[in-house]
């Protein structure tokens, strides 16, 4: 405060500097409203900002604000250091030029020589930090008297003493040269003339300054507002202190500032200002009393980010953000003092001493506390739109508003100082996160992402209007369902490949009467099958329940999953067969490559003796109510045989092929190519197609075709319409004559007669006794003509018939579709009731 104010008045004039402390203030205002926010908002603890903003915005925040706050100040520390060292050497330095000192000029001048009194003067600072906290608290309040002291004796002064001359010896490569400085006392002539800006090349290091440059030294004498919140963990109520004993420094000195600011100009002439940075004991009444409260000030800010440094990494190697990169720092003396973070803070500190200058690390310093600010904002902005019920500070003088303008202030200021400073800060920022991201181990702090997302997602939910959803839109949304996710796991990610950025819910019934329990035995659960859907990395939510029956189960699952506008508009299915259930979870690559565990919470596999919790009745009983319920179906067989990495990964031609049979091979009598049911397999099909996976694959549509049914007019209509869907597919005839003869030589009943009635309901054709009029002959002929199709698919997606209206035919229908999907590999069945394409733009 006292060494700084003459370096800016001098070269920005009064009007510039009083600008750059508006603006210093403005920003370290904004930053002080965001700090008593979060400080009134709980207990605090050791590590002041980076506790704060750690707790607020998670660990990567947290851990990477907290190295750049620790860097923040340590190079404060030096910088003050190397400031009471100029301090020093300007009055009791040996002159340029000379080989022995005269009078009180007896300290040799040198880069070296200055290193040596600096780290004297820093090794005094460890003294006092090692001892502890409350000798520093002694320390800096005797300190404090001092300073208050010799600021009342300057502004005495500034009235008191007489106009004079000051000579300056300003040394040159040559030796040094003497210019002459004055004291006007109070002139209206002296004012004028330092109104307006005059930089010049500053003498101690032969830069020419700027605004910029005068900004970032200024600066760096306002960044002590942090003093009091590093302490946190050291004072008794720090939810108290913080917010009093901030808002009334930064108020104080902002005041101070300003008066200062005006009595140089108006008593000063700008060489003096410019040339001699301790011209205010030259003026002094009392000059000895300047020195030593310039001396006292001055120390007590090097110790005061020396002790903020290692109670913030204190706080980073306690929380174990760096592993064992900072486990020396955690051990504490039998009073609980980190001295192993105030030693290795003092060798960090000591290593920035060798920069030698002041104003050569001012721009850094000042960008990272601008950082650690703009930061500090963000933490109390988040806190503030995730309208959190926890978040009730009893400091309420602030908004959003305040918040956004601190950070605004300090990312402009940040670049108008040092854009090379700023840019590497903030690429040093982005590396500590993602490293933090994916080493630092999950803590239990709480995520404000987590609280703003859930706050987003709920506003863009209440504005999904499932009144305005259009087919040009339409996306699959899928529930399906796992009894066991050991022997689900291909199933799992294949349907995560067929969602095409849709809703994805893994549903599971469990068979367990709440009544008869003492607790919900899903809570317990839930954690699994998280851990199940990070390994697997699909993207899926979890939706379990319990029920009396697994109809009961899924019946709940479709009325209740999802939400708002989101919610399930197919039921995918395992398909219900006699086949041994393997456990392909432990197969999984997710397991195989990183030699983890299967999570643990899901049972083993139904052995092949123990009878299974669905009936056939029952599981086509869910198809039946999912199509009542207007859900499209898929039943998916064979999917854990699908090697997806090998099949679609593989270099050798030709490429992988997706077969796909949208006529309904259970009625060869109304093959029909362009009802819902054949459009809305044609597009799952395409879906699968435009996976990532799933690119190289090739689509391969099949249509059946009998002698004297003019097959090329066929084939060129439905190529029309592919076109017009512009699903790309390679079409394929597929004579069958022979399959429809043995047909109806097994069909009770004549072509034209009853049997053949369609009943039309909402766009699909229903069949009530089409069932018992298709033969296991015919079925199996139908199986053998998909099979014969070479080469063999990675996967074939086949029409699903709609089950028949009376349910006593509910097994054999299960049972022709056994037959019909008998030996295929991996198989999909397909039955839409709802519109999904469209030829529109």
């Amino acid at each position: 405060l006292l060494s700084s104010t003459g370096f800016v008045v001098g070269h920005a004039g009064l009007y510039q500097a009083l600008a750059m402390f508006a603006v210093a203030y403005f920003i370290i205002g904004m930053t002080v409203l965001s700090v008593c926010a979060i400080a009134t908002n709980g207990a605090l603890d050791a590590g002041g900002a980076y506790y704060m903003i750690s707790r607020a915005l998670g660990p990567e925040f947290g851990g990477s604000i907290g190295i750049m706050f620790f860097l923040a100040n340590v190079c404060g520390s030096a910088l003050y250091v190397l400031g009471l060292v100029e301090a020093v050497v300007d009055s009791f330095g040996i002159p340029p030029g000379q080989t022995a000192g005269t009078g009180v000029h007896v300290l040799p001048q040198s880069y070296w020589y200055e290193l040596l009194y600096g780290t004297v003067l820093l090794a005094l600072c460890l003294l006092v930090c090692l001892v502890g906290a409350s000798i520093y608290a002694k320390a800096t309040f005797l300190i404090f008297l001092i300073v208050a002291g010799v600021l009342g004796t300057i502004l005495v002064s500034f009235f008191a003493t007489r106009p004079i001359g000051v000579p300056i010896r300003l040394p040159r490569p040559n030796g040094s040269e003497i210019e002459n400085g004055s004291f006007t006392g109070f002139s209206l002539d002296t004012l004028r003339k330092n109104l307006g800006g005059g930089y010049s090349v500053d003498y101690t290091t032969g830069q020419m300054m700027s605004f910029s440059s005068v900004f970032a030294v200024m600066f760096n004498g306002c960044t002590g507002i942090m003093a009091g919140s590093n302490m946190s963990g050291d004072l008794k109520r720090p939810s108290y202190s913080i917010p009093r004993g901030t808002i009334s420094a930064v108020l104080f000195t902002y005041l101070v500032y300003n008066l200062l600011a005006f009595l140089m100009c108006a008593t000063c002439n700008r060489i003096l200002l410019q040339k001699d940075y301790g011209f205010l004991r030259d003026i002094s009444i009392f000059p000895p009393l300047v020195t030593v409260g310039i001396y006292a000030a001055t120390l007590s800010a090097a110790m005061s980010n020396l002790i903020g440094a290692s109670r913030i990494l204190y706080a980073l190697a306690r929380d174990d953000l760096f592993g064992r990169a900072l486990a020396l720092a955690k051990k504490t003396s039998a009073s609980g003092n980190p001295v192993m973070a105030v030693i290795l803070s003092w060798m960090v500190v000591q290593l920035v001493l060798f920069s030698g200058k002041l104003n050569t690390i001012a721009g850094v310093v000042t960008t990272f506390f601008l950082l650690v600010y703009a930061t500090v904002n963000l933490a109390c902005l988040a806190l503030e739109w995730a309208s959190a019920p926890n978040f009730r500070p009893t400091f309420r003088y602030f908004t959003w508003h305040t918040c956004l303008l601190g950070i605004a202030g300090c990312c402009v200021m940040m670049f108008l100082i040092s854009p090379v400073s700023a840019s590497a800060s903030l690429g040093f920022l982005l590396v500590l996160l993602l490293a933090l991201h994916y080493l630092s181990p999950s803590s239990t702090w709480g995520y404000i992402s987590q609280a703003l997302i859930f706050h987003q997602v709920r506003k863009y939910l209440l504005m999904l209007d499932v009144r305005k959803d259009h087919v040009k839109f339409w996306r699959p949304q899928m529930l399906l369902m796992v009894q066991n996710p050991r022997g689900s796991a291909r199933l799992i990610d294949f349907v995560n490949d067929l969602k095409k950025s849709g809703l994805y819910i893994l549903g599971h019934v469990e068979l367990q009467d709440l009544d008869m329990l003492p607790s919900d035995p899903l809570q317990s659960q839930q954690d699994s099958w998280l851990s199940l859907v990070d390994k697997l990395n699909v993207k899926a939510f979890i939706s379990l329940t319990l029920a009396p029956s697994v109809r009961h189960g899924v019946r709940q699952l479709l009325f209740t999953s999802g939400l708002g506008g989101m919610r399930p508009n197919t039921l995918v299915l395992g398909f219900y067969d006699n086949e041994s259930p393997q456990d392909s979870l432990a197969r999984h690559p997710a397991f195989t490559s990183t030699r983890e565990e299967v999570p643990l919470g899901f049972p083993p596999l139904r052995e092949p003796t123990t009878p299974k919790l669905l009936s056939a009745r029952e599981y086509v009983g869910i198809v039946a109510d999912a199509l009542k319920m207007l859900r499209n179906v898929l039943l998916a067989r064979q999917l854990e045989s699908l090697d997806k990495t090998w099949e679609l990964r593989r270099a050798a031609s030709p490429p992988p092929t997706i077969h796909v049979w949208p006529v309904n091979l259970l009625r060869p009598d109304s093959a029909r190519y362009a009802d819902t049911c054949s459009l809305f397999l044609l597009q799952m099909a395409c879906v699968l197609n435009m996976a990532r996976a799933w690119r190289r694959a090739r689509l391969r549509l099949f249509l059946c075709v009998e002698a004297g049914a003019m097959p090329h007019a066929q084939e060129e209509k439905l190529r029309q319409l592919l076109k017009d869907l512009r699903i790309q597919a390679q079409i394929q005839l597929v004579p069958w004559d022979a399959i429809t003869r043995l047909h109806w030589q097994t069909c009770r009943g004549p072509p034209g007669g009853p049997a053949e009635e369609e009943e039309e309901e909402e766009g699909v054709v229903n069949f009530p006794t089409n069932t018992t009029q298709v033969s296991d002959e015919y079925v199996c002929a139908a199986n053998k003509l998909v099979l014969e199709q070479s080469p063999a698919p990675a996967v074939r997606f086949l029409y699903l018939p709609r089950p028949p209206a009376d349910t006593s035919l509910y097994p054999l229908y299960l049972h022709q579709l056994e037959l019909l999907t008998r030996g295929l590999g991996p198989t999909v069945l397909v039955h839409g009731v709802s519109a999904v394409t469209s030829t529109q733009l």
